[in-house]
C-alpha cells in the first residue's frame, strides 16, 4: 500500500477537518452540540473523505458498502439505547431508582462515594462482562445517588465509568476481552492474567486519586451530607421498598449467566412496568379506565417522564426521555459511521497505521504504533470493536517478527483500544456512555482516571521492558 507523504497528507486531511470543526462546535455549543451539529459535521467530513477517496480511484459503490457494514455492526448498540431509553423511564416510574437513591443516601457517605461507586461498577462489570449493562443498571442509581449528595455529575460518572471498563477488562464474559485475544491468536485466561499486570495498577491509582478528591474537598470531614428532606419527599411521592431491587438484580444475573443484553433488558422493562402497575398504584390515573393507564405507560416507556408534584431538584434527577429521548445519541452514531466506513473504504485508516508504525526500529515503536493506531481508530472509524480489529491485524505479524508473545499484542489492543473508546464524543461507547449517564463525554472525560492511565501504563511497561513476554 502506498505510504507516501502525498498519501498520508490526503488521508488525515478528513481528520484534521472533523476534529478542528468538531472543536469549534463543542467550544461554542457546549454539551448540546451532540443535538445535532456534531452529526452535520461528522457528515460534512465524510463526504469530504468520499471526495478525496473518489480522486484516488475508489468508487462511490465500494465506499457506500463500507458505510453500509460499519451501520449494520451498531444495530444491536441502536436497539439497546433504545431499550436503556425504555428502561430508565420504566425504572423511574416504577420506584426502582427512588429506591436505590432512598436507601443509597443511608448507606453512602459523600466521604467514600467515590472510590465506591468505582468498585461497585468494577464488580458488576466482572461479573456480567459488559460496561454498558453495569451503567445502564447500577451507573444510573448511582448517579442519582451522586447529584442527591452534590457530588459533581462529571467526577461521579468518571468513578462509575472507571470502575466499569476495568471489570469488563478482566471479565472472561466480555466481548472486547475475547475479541482481543482471538484477534492477536492466544487465549482469553492468558490474555487476561497478562492484562491483569497493567490493568490493576492503573485502577488502584484511579482508586487512589478519587480518594483523594474526596478529601481534598472535604466530603469525608465537614463537607457534603445527605439532605433527609429529599428522601422524605421520595416517601411522599413513592412507595419504597427494597423488594424493587429484585427488578435490577435479575437483570444483572440474567448477563452474568450469558443472556444476551437485548431479552435481559427487555425483562428489566417489564419488571419495571410491574413495579409501576402493582407498587405505585397512588400516582395511575383512572380517569378513563385502564385506556388512562395504557397512557401512562406508554409515555413513560417512549417519552419523557417527570415524576408529578415533585420539587424542581426530584424532577430534574428524575425525569428521563424514554426511547425517543436516545434518538440524538443514534443519530450521531450514524452519522459517525458513515465518516468511519468511508474512511476504512478509501483505505485512509490503513495507510495511517502504517505511517505510525514507521521503520519500527525497536521493540517500544511497534507497542507505541499499535496503541497509537487503536486511538487513531477510536476516533476516525467511531468503533470500539474496529480499534482492536485493525491495528490487530496490521500489526501481528510486527509482534510476531519481534518474538513478541501474542499477549503482549492483546493487552496493547484492550489498554489503548477498549478504554479509550467512551473518551470519543462520537464514539459509539462515548456517545452511548453520555446518554445514559446523562453527562457529555468530554465532561467527565478529564476524570475517567483509569481509562487515561491504561495506555499510558501499557506503554511505560513497553519502553522499561516491564513484563514483556518472548515467544
Amino acid at each position: 500500500m502506498d505510504v507516501s507523504r502525498k498519501s498520508i497528507f490526503i488521508s488525515l486531511l478528513p481528520l484534521v477537518i472533523l476534529l478542528l470543526a468538531l472543536s469549534v462546535n463543542v467550544w461554542v455549543m457546549g454539551d448540546e452540540s451532540q443535538d445535532g451539529g456534531n452529526q452535520i459535521i461528522l457528515m460534512a467530513s465524510g463526504m469530504v473523505a468520499a471526495i478525496l477517496g473518489l480522486r484516488r480511484g475508489t468508487s462511490w459503490g465500494k465506499m457506500m458498502l463500507g458505510v453500509e457494514k460499519n451501520i449494520a455492526s451498531t444495530i444491536q448498540a441502536i436497539v439497546i439505547l433504545l431499550l436503556i431509553g425504555a428502561l430508565a423511564g420504566s425504572w423511574m416510574a416504577g420506584g426502582i431508582v427512588p429506591a436505590m437513591i432512598y436507601y443509597g443516601m443511608d448507606i453512602m457517605h459523600p466521604g467514600f462515594f467515590l472510590p465506591a461507586s468505582a468498585i461497585i461498577a468494577a464488580v458488576v462489570a466482572l461479573v456480567t462482562g459488559s460496561s454498558w449493562s453495569t451503567t445502564a443498571t447500577v451507573g444510573i442509581a448511582l448517579m442519582a445517588v451522586s447529584n442527591t449528595m452534590g457530588i459533581s455529575p462529571a467526577i461521579s460518572a468518571g468513578a462509575i465509568i472507571s470502575g466499569a471498563y476495568f471489570g469488563d477488562k478482566l471479565s472472561p464474559l466480555s466481548d472486547t476481552t475475547n475479541l482481543a485475544a482471538a484477534v492477536a491468536g492466544t487465549d482469553v485466561v492468558s490474555h487476561i492474567k497478562y492484562l491483569s499486570i497493567t490493568t490493576i495498577p492503573s485502577f488502584v491509582i484511579a482508586l487512589a486519586i478519587f480518594t483523594g478528591i474526596a478529601l481534598y474537598q472535604g466530603f469525608g470531614v465537614e463537607g457534603l451530607s445527605v439532605d433527609a428532606s429529599m428522601q422524605h419527599e421520595l416517601q411522599q411521592l413513592y412507595h419504597i421498598s427494597p423488594w424493587f431491587f429484585l427488578v435490577p438484580l435479575l437483570v444483572i444475573f440474567l448477563i452474568a449467566k450469558k443472556i444476551p443484553a437485548i431479552p435481559a433488558l427487555m425483562v428489566g422493562i417489564v419488571g419495571g412496568v410491574i413495579c409501576f402497575l402493582v407498587g405505585q398504584t397512588d400516582t395511575l390515573d383512572f380517569s378513563s379506565g385502564w385506556h388512562s393507564v395504557y397512557v401512562q405507560v406508554y409515555d413513560l416507556v417512549l417519552r419523557d417522564y417527570e415524576p408529578a408534584n415533585a420539587s424542581e431538584v426530584l424532577s430534574d434527577l428524575l425525569g428521563t426521555g424514554g426511547m425517543a429521548g436516545m434518538l440524538p445519541t443514534i443519530w450521531l452514531i450514524i452519522a459517525a459511521m458513515f465518516f468511519g466506513g468511508i474512511m476504512e473504504a478509501c483505505g485512509f485508516l490503513q495507510i495511517l497505521t502504517l505511517a505510525m508504525l514507521g521503520k519500527s526500529e525497536n521493540d517500544f515503536s511497534v507497542f507505541a504504533a499499535t496503541a497509537s493506531s487503536s486511538v487513531l481508530v477510536n476516533v476516525s472509524a467511531s468503533d470500539q470493536y474496529l480499534s482492536i480489529v485493525i491495528p490487530g491485524r496490521m500489526f501481528k505479524d510486527s509482534f510476531e517478527a519481534r518474538k513478541l508473545a501474542p499477549v503482549n499484542l492483546s493487552r496493547t489492543l484492550e489498554d489503548a483500544g477498549t478504554v479509550t473508546s467512551v473518551l470519543v464524543p462520537w464514539n459509539t461507547c462515548g456517545a452511548y456512555q453520555s446518554a445514559v449517564l446523562g453527562v457529555g463525554t468530554l465532561t467527565f472525560l478529564p476524570f475517567a482516571f483509569f481509562n487515561l492511565l491504561s495506555p499510558l501504563m501499557t506503554l511505560i511497561f513497553a519502553y522499561f521492558s516491564i513484563k514483556i513476554k518472548r515467544l
